[in-house]
């Protein structure tokens, strides 16, 4: 790379069609991330707060299968991409994204509706086919635009561009999560799906009157302009498996995917249940009182945006910057500050210390994840640019649905909060695990109340034989009526009374103290840490090797 083009000149080298992929793509973030902020609550949340009341292990499964479909079909549609054209794959992409946005949208009346007629377990089917159709667009999407960047960019300006690229992504992942917190109130999470919908449906304006379709490389090989579908399915996925360094490189940065998506998928449910935010309310509500939850707490969306705000804020100079030095130790860098902030921030209760976690994290993700796209987007063959950045989706695919099943299992076995008391209430309080660990006798929004109660000495047999009195009226009921719901609650809480949050708090802390849930973390870290590992391990092979002229040497 030539060190002497200023930050100004490489700007100027880019051209027009990278910045409208760069509105494309900030738009589909800002409506892929305010979904992917409240998803995890809303599925795991009860009825009572009209979520699918799914489990962790379950909500798992949802992300592993909605990666895979998300970054393996890259793999194949970056090859269309290339042999049938940009427009059309972004077309294609945007109408299946809508489609899946409403789907999740109604997904909680349609489950009830299935439910009632006797389905047990719809809320995880119909939210994972609205789930599979994002993942499917989504996957049609990403290579035309990181192909249109990777375009646009050479040697000299693929850093600074690819930061470019990252920062317009966290721009739509920042406004995203703000937008979300704000439009969801406490439990309106369907609004939040449609407008994602909404905002997916705004994309159409930049492709079809600002995008030009790129030109068309000739392919080196004379065969693949003969190519029909089949044929370009089965090239696109053996191609990859023709050079073994990348297969290594894939497979190794896997691992800091994994942690990245669990920093989405699992920590918001860890922030919810386990850390006390009202440190920090004060600041996020001086900005917004629709990031402050009525009860003082902020908005775990809101924490996990952390990360988005501060790669806005920095990800620009800081990729100037590691443009200076080797691709490959960038990566290691990043991907060591990135552990450290990851196993941090699911290791307190501390409002404040859990915020500055997420910023260390943010620090490496800004180190790693620009530089890992512009090392794919630097050795790929001219011709095959948009098949290459599918490729890039491979260990996305690996440690999102790695992560999403590791996670949701461990997290379902340690790390429940709601499930942990469930189990003291039992074994601890003497409670009748037919009331204890019925969710429409004892809503998981009054678990800890429930604990918190008996804890001070109130009375397992009142809070029973209110069980008992509902039970008769409730039998074989499989979904309350919002109606119904609220009886429950108004019942065990005339028993209760009000449990102050303070109180609330304490029993939070004895299940922290029993149970060690923080280990989640370290289990996962260590996947993160192998892969930290394996990448030391590529920079002193490759060190010895020359490289084409198209990469960086590793030193």
């Amino acid at each position: 790379m030539d060190k002497k083009m200023s930050f100004m000149a490489q700007v100027r080298t880019l051209p027009a069609n990278f910045w409208f992929a760069n509105i494309m793509e900030m738009l589909e973030r800002l409506a892929f991330y305010a979904v992917r902020a409240i998803a995890p609550l809303f599925l795991v949340a009860s009825g009572n707060q009209n979520g699918l009341g799914l489990d962790y292990t379950e909500k798992g499964w949802i992300y592993a299968i909605w990666a895979l479909l998300q970054c393996l079909i890259p793999m194949v549609s970056g090859g269309y991409t290339d042999r049938y054209g940009y427009k059309k794959s972004l077309t294609v992409a945007f109408f299946i994204n809508i489609a899946g946005f409403l789907g999740m949208a109604q997904s909680k009346p349609i489950a009830d509706y299935l439910i009632g007629q006797g389905w047990d377990g719809a809320g995880f089917w119909v939210f994972l086919a609205a789930a599979c159709l994002i993942g499917t667009g989504t996957a049609i999407f990403k290579p035309p635009v990181a192909a249109t960047v990777a375009r646009c960019t050479d040697e000299r300006t693929s850093s600074l561009g690819w930061g470019f690229f990252y920062w317009v992504v966290n721009i739509g992942g920042a406004i995203g999560p703000m937008l979300a917190a704000y439009l969801r109130a406490d439990i309106d999470w369907h609004i939040v799906f449609y407008a994602a919908a909404i905002v997916t449906a705004a994309n159409f304006l930049p492709m079809l009157f600002l995008y030009k379709e790129p030109p068309k490389i000739e392919s080196s090989k004379k065969s693949d302009e003969t190519k029909g579908a089949a044929a370009t399915f089965v090239s696109s996925v053996s191609t990859v498996f023709k050079d073994p360094r990348l297969v290594i490189f894939l497979g190794i940065f896997s691992c800091f995917w994994l942690m990245f998506m669990q920093l989405w998928d699992l920590l918001p449910n860890f922030i919810d249940e386990w850390v006390d935010s009202s440190d920090v309310a004060g600041l996020f509500g001086s900005i917004s009182q629709g990031w402050v939850t009525a009860d003082g707490q902020v908005k775990p969306e809101m924490i996990i945006n952390i990360d988005s705000i501060a790669i806005v804020a920095l990800v620009i100079p800081i990729s100037y910057v590691i443009g200076r030095i080797s691709k490959i130790s960038a990566m290691i860098v990043g991907m060591l500050i990135s552990l450290v902030g990851f196993v941090a921030a699911g290791s307190t209760t501390l409002g404040w210390v859990c915020c500055l976690m997420v910023f260390i994290f943010a620090l490496g993700e800004m180190a790693c994840s620009p530089t890992f796209s512009a090392y794919i987007g630097l050795i790929a063959p001219k011709d095959r640019k948009a098949l290459y950045m599918g490729y890039s989706n491979i260990p996305y695919a690996i440690g999102w649905a790695a992560g999403g099943a590791i996670g949701g299992y461990l997290y379902d076995a340690m790390g429940s909060k709601y499930e942990l008391a469930r189990e003291y209430l039992v074994d601890r309080l003497g409670m009748d695990p037919t009331f204890a660990l019925d969710d429409n006798l004892l809503p998981k929004e009054r678990v800890m109340e429930s604990m918190t109660y008996l804890l001070d000495g109130g009375s397992a047999d009142a809070l029973q034989q209110t069980a008992v009195a509902l039970g008769d009226r409730l039998a074989d009921l499989k979904v309350l009526s919002d109606q119904q719901a609220a009886e429950v609650v108004e019942a065990l809480d005339q028993v209760m009374g009000e449990q102050t949050a303070a109180a609330v708090r304490e029993s939070t802390q004895i299940l922290w103290d029993l149970h060690h849930p923080y280990q989640v973390w370290y289990y996962l870290g260590a996947i993160g840490l192998l892969g930290t590992i394996g990448m030391i391990v590529f920079y002193f092979a490759t060190r010895r090797t020359a490289e084409s002229s198209t990469e960086e040497p590793a030193t």
